[in-house]
């Protein structure tokens, strides 16, 4: 690709889009960056790029400054739906994704993690994995470090290990990841995508340029996820179960994972694995396909897997109060998420849901929430939504914040209960990210253990009516 003296657009200044502007611009690029927040509302970033010579437009999107332009390199965040990109693109002016940039200037072997759930966790230990076998990898994408930060470090690493997700996907054209894990598929950003089947097709582009040599991780468990694979025919599918043998593929067997990926078969103990979580085994055998394709030693795989303590915000536990575990799953911003989550507790669950609504419906929550869900707290906006779906199911109550949520299920619980946030929405209604309302529920029940390690006599204030609790349950 050539940069030198072509004008670029940038769109969204989030951290891709300030990574992309100061790498074009660093390579004689003429770059424009434009993002609908004001300036004052982007950060002193976007000051350094001012510096540098770049020119910014804040507080909206002129069609004039996207005809203007050679190329525009679109921030994940940012639809290909907005006007001015239909627009541009009618111009035949050509739009990428910040991937799509960095692509062309990778030399590095591509390991590529998507699916709808656990690609942070499986992104994290695939480079978990890869750094205990002693190999210099560099781990970014969706996950943080944007992909074209790789090509900025100016080193060359054995592999790049890359989460990639569906907005991402839109706007590639030539990425071509030399392995391919593809978790899992459940609906999720119907608020972005206009059905079900465009979001699954925007999943399945990861596999677009894929061809002999290359591999696919692919979850044997999940019809959609085979089904999107049946027309590749060059690249080698490695397929992984909890359910079933698979040959030439790994899978679970009692409180061992097997693969024969390699030929040879090579036994892994699930005994010392700190993860819980039914999900986490996908995500687990996921990460040992890749490794071993990436030729690591089973010593390593294994060591490094029982290292691993998980990632915030995923059913991380947080407490014990009065024989009660909290669990913080803020992370569940989907239904597929809240499903496995609640399929990895046997105790009953008091659960805190909502936030806002995703346009998935609750429905495929029914026979689990009949199962496991002991009392459902929602909070947000969607819990009118989820009360409609769900509260005949359960005994179900409202809350106005999260903190009140997290007091309601203390004063509701007993003696061996799971109290679960699980929302099953986004966070943005009540907080920036699911990062920051993880962090309010873990400071709230901390705030809780601190008052009390027994319930009795103890009374809390639940909106504006204290409760008193009637002894230890």
């Amino acid at each position: 690709m050539t940069i030198k003296e072509k004008k670029f657009l940038v769109v969204g200044l989030g951290k891709s889009g300030v990574a992309c502007a100061r790498f074009l611009k660093a390579r004689g690029g003429v770059v424009t960056a434009t993002d609908g927040k004001s300036i004052d509302g982007l950060g002193e970033d976007v000051q350094n790029l001012k510096d540098l010579g770049i020119k910014i437009e804040a507080g909206g999107h002129s069609i004039e400054t996207f005809l203007d332009c050679d190329l525009i390199v679109l921030s994940p965040g940012v639809p290909m739906s907005i006007e001015p990109i239909k627009e541009a693109k009618k111009r035949g002016i050509e739009v990428i994704s910040e991937i799509e940039l960095a692509y062309n200037f990778i030399k590095t072997p591509i390991v590529a993690i998507t699916g709808s759930n656990g690609k942070t966790t499986t992104t994290t230990l695939v480079g978990q994995i890869l750094k205990r076998a002693h190999k210099e990898v560099f781990v970014g994408g969706n996950i943080g470090n944007p992909l074209i930060e790789y090509i900025e470090l100016g080193r060359e690493a054995e592999y790049v290990v890359a989460e990639i997700s569906s907005f991402q996907l839109e706007g590639i054209r030539s990425f071509r990841p030399r392995v391919v894990i593809m978790l899992n598929i459940s609906p999720d950003h119907l608020d972005r995508y206009l059905s079900y089947q465009d979001y699954i097709a925007a999943k399945a582009r990861i596999f677009l340029n894929q061809r002999e040599g290359d591999f696919a991780v692919l979850n044997a468990d999940d019809s959609l996820v085979s089904e999107m694979t049946n027309s590749f025919k060059d690249v080698r599918k490695v397929y992984f179960s909890q359910k079933k043998k698979i040959n030439k593929g790994i899978y679970l067997d009692g409180n061992s994972i097997v693969s024969e990926i390699s030929g040879q078969k090579h036994c892994y103990s699930t005994e010392f694995f700190k993860i819980r979580g039914v999900h986490n085994i996908d995500n687990i055998m996921a990460s040992i396909a890749a490794a071993e394709i990436c030729r690591c030693n089973p010593g390593d795989i294994q060591d490094a897997v029982n290292s691993f303590k998980g990632l915030e915000h995923r059913l991380e536990f947080v407490e014990e109060i009065s024989g009660v575990k909290y669990y913080n799953d803020s992370k569940a911003t989907n239904i597929g998420a809240v499903e496995k989550s609640l399929e990895s507790f046997e105790q009953p669950i008091i659960l805190i849901a909502g936030g806002r609504d995703k346009g998935t419906g609750y429905e495929s929550l029914n026979e689990l929430v009949k199962k496991r869900v002991k009392k459902l707290i929602l909070i947000g906006e969607a819990k009118e939504i989820i009360l409609k779906s769900l509260g005949s199911l359960t005994q179900s109550l409202k809350a106005d914040t999260l903190e009140e949520a997290v007091e309601l299920a203390w004063l509701e619980s007993s003696h061996g209960d799971v109290v679960l946030l699980s929302p099953a929405c986004s966070s943005y209604d009540m907080f920036n990210n699911y990062e920051e309302r993880g962090e309010a529920f873990k400071a709230t029940v901390r705030k809780l253990k601190s008052k009390t390690d027994n319930r009795i006599g103890v009374t809390i204030q639940v909106g504006t009516k204290a409760q008193s609790t009637k002894g230890t349950k």
